[in-house]
């Protein structure tokens, strides 16, 4: 036996403990006036913009955004079939990306006790430098992880020396179309990344798992 080829896949995953969390906070108002409604929703929301930017400026809070005023109008029907007088709703959306999680979980305590405030999903996630690194270090080690399961298949058939051939995303070695199975986030570099985050909603950080799989064809000798 000359030469063998021999196709294997590699994949490779770590835990990394989240550096940020962004939590969107809504204000939200209702009632029979329009200019009641928008007054209304603007002294609500100026405590929960006031505790932002103090956070901001102290450094807890990275990064935020407030969206425009939005007032809306509805007639709502009764049970006889019948239009009422009109409410108007009046909402501003506010988001934070907070740089410590102790400190998230004390300004969501506060602003939760709010009249008219209501806290959404909290995405808690890594910062671009850190992610792209951890990203490379999981593709690398996929990769080798590759080249160790194919070395192995070599030495059971007696052969010593493997070859790189090809290494590529799932499903596109050799074929130059991707592949119908679950999708993978596509990350700098060629390779195929899927992360999990921790599910919306949680004020207690939890890893983020950020793992990589590739394709790898050697010959063996």
């Amino acid at each position: 036996m000359s030469e063998v080829t021999i196709t294997v896949r590699g994949e490779h995953e770590a835990r990394v403990a989240p550096e940020r969390a962004t939590v969107r906070v809504s204000v939200r108002t209702e009632g029979a006036g329009r200019q009641e409604v928008v007054s209304s929703v603007m002294q609500l929301a100026e405590p929960i913009r006031n505790s932002i930017t103090e956070r901001a400026d102290g450094g807890g809070v990275v990064e935020w955004s407030s969206t425009q005023l939005a007032v809306r109008a509805e007639r709502p029907w009764n049970s006889e079939g019948k239009r009422l007088a009109p409410v108007h709703h009046a909402s501003i959306d506010f988001t934070a990306t907070f740089a410590d999680a102790s400190e998230l979980s004390l300004w969501v305590t506060d602003v939760s006790a709010s009249d008219g405030v209501e806290v959404g999903w909290v995405d808690w996630h890594l910062t671009a430098a850190t992610r792209t690194r951890v990203e490379q270090e999981v593709a690398a080690e996929a990769v080798r992880v590759a080249a160790i399961r194919a070395r192995a298949y070599a030495g059971a058939i007696g052969l010593k020396d493997i070859i790189p051939v090809e290494i590529a995303d799932v499903g596109l070695i050799s074929t130059g179309q991707p592949s119908q199975g679950a999708p993978l986030m596509k990350a700098r570099g060629g390779v195929a990344f899927a992360a999990d985050a921790a599910p919306a909603m949680e004020y207690e950080p939890q890893e983020i798992v950020i793992s990589a799989t590739v394709e790898a064809r050697f010959l063996a000798r």
